[in-house]
């Protein structure tokens, strides 16, 4: 099995690793109701689920019945 001869300092590990970031969130404004949201997520604006413009659930009551 293959062995590296000197050890990799925490240091230079580390420089190796810095560029990896975690990318900010999209945000995306719904074209019917004006509401911000993440990208590809269903979300709820005055008692309805909305996805890509669409009432997917129409009251918050059915959504728990």
């Amino acid at each position: 099995m293959a062995h590296p001869k000197r050890k990799i300092s925490k240091t230079r590990r580390d420089k190796r690793r810095t560029h990896y970031k975690a990318a900010p969130s999209q945000i995306a404004v719904d074209t019917t109701t004006g509401e911000a949201h993440l990208y590809h997520r269903a979300h709820w604006h005055e008692g309805k689920l909305y996805y890509k413009g669409k009432v997917l659930i129409d009251s918050a009551e059915e959504a728990t019945a």
